[in-house]
C-alpha cells in the first residue's frame, strides 16, 4: 500500500484512509513524498561539491511532518516506511506503486488551485498508472456504521460487456476485505417515449437472481440479465459478498457520483488504453466520477493497457 503526501490537508487525509486500507489488508504501509523542485535542485548542487560516492542527504520536512501525524493515530500497520522521491510527481509516483496494492492519493496538492475539484498530479497518475489508483476527495466523509441499509458499501461502475475482469475482482475483493456489499451500477440509454416513470432506480436485485416481474422497461430487463451473467463467476469466487445490482436510466457518471455519498468506495475502470506516458484518457465516466464524487474513488486498469 502506497500513499503519497506533500503535507497538505488533503494528502493528510489521503494518509489516514490509507492507514485504515493497509490494516485491512495486512500490508505494509509506504508513504512516499516527492520532493519539489527547490529541494531536488539543492541537494544535486550539494552532491556536485561532495563526494559523488558518499549518498545525499538532505532533510525532508514532510516526511517529519508525517511521522508526527502518524505517531498519534490509535494503530499502525506492522511495518511502515517513508520515501524521498525525486523527479516529476507523476512518474516518480508511478515508478514506486508498480509492486503496490494499490496507490493512494489527495484529490489535490498544496500547490493546487482551491476552485479545482481535481489535482493534476492526481488526474495524471489516475490516468496513466499501471495499478490501481485511489483518489481521496477533500471533502470525503466516512459512511457511518448503520447510518442507513446501503452506507459502507463497495459500489461498481459496470459496463458488461466492456468493464475488464480486474476491476470487478477488485471491487469484490474490496468490499471482501470490509465485510461489506457490492452495489453493481450500470445505466442504459434512454428510449424515446413521452413520459418514463422510474420509482426506485438502485432497486437491489437480490444476490439468489432476477425478479423479473415484467414491470421493468425492456432495456432495464436486458441490462439486469447482462449483469447476472458477467457477476456469476465472482459471485462464485467470492460468496460471501452479498450483491445488490442496479440497472439506472440516463448518465451513469451521475448515478455513480449520487451512491458515492454513503459508499466507503466507488470502483470504476478505464477503459481508454494507455498510448503513452503522457496520455490523461481514463474514459468519460471515470474522468467525472473522480472529479465530481463524495468519497474515495478506486480508477483500476485493465491488462491491455500495457500490452
Amino acid at each position: 500500500m502506497v500513499v503519497a503526501v506533500d503535507g497538505s490537508e488533503h494528502s493528510l487525509k489521503a494518509l489516514e484512509w490509507a492507514r485504515t486500507e493497509a490494516l485491512r489488508h495486512g500490508s505494509p504501509l509506504v508513504v512516499s513524498h516527492v520532493l519539489p523542485d527547490s529541494v531536488q535542485l539543492y541537494a544535486a548542487r550539494r552532491s556536485s561539491l561532495a563526494d559523488p560516492s558518499q549518498p545525499k542527504e538532505y532533510a525532508d520536512p514532510v516526511a517529519e511532518h508525517v511521522r508526527d501525524v502518524l505517531a498519534g493515530a490509535p494503530e499502525l500497520p506492522a511495518e511502515v516506511r517513508y520515501e524521498s522521491l525525486e523527479g516529476s510527481v507523476p512518474e516518480a509516483l508511478r515508478v514506486t506503486g508498480e509492486q503496490s496494492l494499490m496507490l493512494v492519493m489527495g484529490s489535490r496538492g498544496r500547490g493546487g488551485f482551491a476552485a479545482l475539484l481535481l489535482g493534476s498530479n492526481s488526474r495524471a497518475v489516475a490516468s496513466t498508472a499501471a495499478f490501481p489508483v485511489v483518489v481521496v476527495p477533500h471533502a470525503a466523509r466516512s459512511a457511518e456504521a448503520g447510518a442507513g441499509q446501503s452506507a459502507g458499501r463497495v459500489v461498481l461502475g459496470l459496463h458488461a460487456a466492456e468493464t475488464a475482469d480486474d476491476v470487478v475482482a477488485f471491487a469484490f475483493a474490496e468490499a471482501a476485505a470490509r465485510g461489506t456489499t457490492v452495489q453493481v451500477v450500470s445505466a442504459y440509454a434512454i428510449p424515446p417515449a413521452p413520459v418514463m416513470v422510474v420509482d426506485n432506480p438502485f432497486q437491489a436485485i437480490p444476490p439468489e437472481g432476477l425478479a423479473d416481474d415484467g414491470n421493468a422497461v425492456p432495456a432495464e430487463r436486458e441490462m439486469l440479465r447482462s449483469q447476472t451473467e458477467r457477476l456469476a463467476p465472482f459471485r462464485a469466487r467470492w460468496p460471501q459478498v452479498p450483491v445488490e445490482q442496479a440497472a439506472v436510466p440516463g448518465d451513469a457518471a451521475e448515478r455513480l457520483v449520487t451512491a458515492s455519498r454513503s459508499a466507503a468506495l466507488v470502483v470504476v475502470g478505464r477503459h481508454h488504453p494507455r498510448r503513452s506516458v503522457g496520455s490523461l484518457m481514463i474514459g468519460s465516466v471515470a474522468h467525472a466520477v473522480l472529479h465530481h464524487a463524495h468519497g474515495p474513488v478506486a480508477v483500476v486498469p485493465t491488462l491491455s493497457d500495457d500490452e
